[in-house]
């Protein structure tokens, strides 16, 4: 979406002690075949804290129904993440003279996590801008972009075949098998199932591990 707007993008990705590591395979994977200006995995390990079913001993929720995920934040909420993954990308935006930070959060079709909520994107701009060098001697007004914020997951589907995704590359569970076969069982999936579901195609990456959902 930032390349349809005509930007040049410096792509960033974590491994942070998540179990679902398989995602930075894809996000590497999708970097080169969107051609980015450049790719940076940044290790940090959040199992040191803990606290979430992502980055400790705890297991992923499974079988809920649809309606009744967004009634709280589950226990597969990373304190922090999106404060500290943000954080990062402000300083590498600064080192770049970058004006926008591009972030894939979600407030529709989600689960309850608390930095995915407009407010706390809107909060975190204002820091941001108070923050850096650049910002303080006028260089750079810094403003976060999240596009997917208000689209339901169906609306994300829809854009994502306009732009030529393939989603049998992309992964979204919260539990994946060692060959990223999605659990189909976590909230994650259930969201994803759903959003394939209103648009009324099958799911790519179903079919590619001959799952139904």
């Amino acid at each position: 979406m930032a390349q349809e707007e005509g930007y040049e993008v410096y792509a960033l990705s974590f491994r942070y002690g998540q179990r679902h590591s398989i995602e930075l395979e894809k996000a590497k994977a999708f970097a080169t075949t969107r051609k980015v200006a450049q790719h940076i995995i940044i290790d940090m390990d959040m199992r040191s804290f803990g606290g979430s079913a992502l980055t400790a001993d705890i297991d992923v929720p499974k079988g809920h129904r649809v309606e009744d995920i967004a009634g709280g934040i589950p226990v597969t909420y990373v304190p922090a993440r999106n404060t500290i993954f943000l954080s990062f990308a402000l300083g590498w935006a600064e080192v770049l003279g970058a004006q926008d930070i591009f972030v894939g959060v979600n407030a529709m079709d989600y689960s309850g996590y608390p930095d995915c909520r407009p407010e706390y994107i809107a909060s975190f701009e204002t820091m941001a801008n108070l923050a850096t060098k650049a910002g303080v001697e006028g260089r750079q007004h810094l403003k976060i972009r999240a596009p997917l914020m208000h689209m339901t997951k169906a609306d994300i589907v829809r854009k994502g075949l306009s732009l030529g995704v393939d989603f049998s590359e992309t992964t979204s569970c919260y539990d994946p098998q060692p060959n990223g076969a999605p659990c189909a069982q976590c909230d994650s999936c259930l969201l994803r199932a759903k959003g394939f579901a209103e648009v009324g195609i099958a799911d790519p990456l179903y079919q590619k591990f001959g799952l139904t959902s």
